[in-house]
């Protein structure tokens, strides 16, 4: 799988709440407390094994941080884009808002 260029990325439908840079896309999202991270994580947890696809994912008290590279192409592709959208989506169905800071 080749990789996309940072434009590319941040030009993918429904990645608003990620910023992209050569290390990588990664986005914050303020969950207010452990337990909705842990129902976040698990949205993601579910959503990355579809997809054969694993982020880096921090859990906080009120916060969950979320890496996407694909290491293999040494940088990002079309499936970190992809599974970043559908991580913001089960955001939004949580009602977990994204830290823009």
């Amino acid at each position: 799988m080749g990789t996309i260029t940072v434009e590319e990325f941040r030009a993918s439908p429904g990645v608003e709440d990620w910023s992209a840079g050569t290390a990588g896309a990664s986005a914050t999202f303020r969950t207010g407390d452990f337990a909705t991270g842990a129902t976040l994580f698990a949205a993601i947890a579910a959503l990355a094994e579809a997809a054969n696809h694993h982020p880096d994912v921090d859990i906080r008290y009120s916060k969950v941080d979320v890496r996407l590279f694909t290491h293999s192409a040494g940088g990002l592709t079309e499936k970190d884009a992809a599974l970043a959208a559908q991580i913001s989506q089960a955001a939004r169905e949580l009602h977990v808002a994204v830290d823009r800071s």
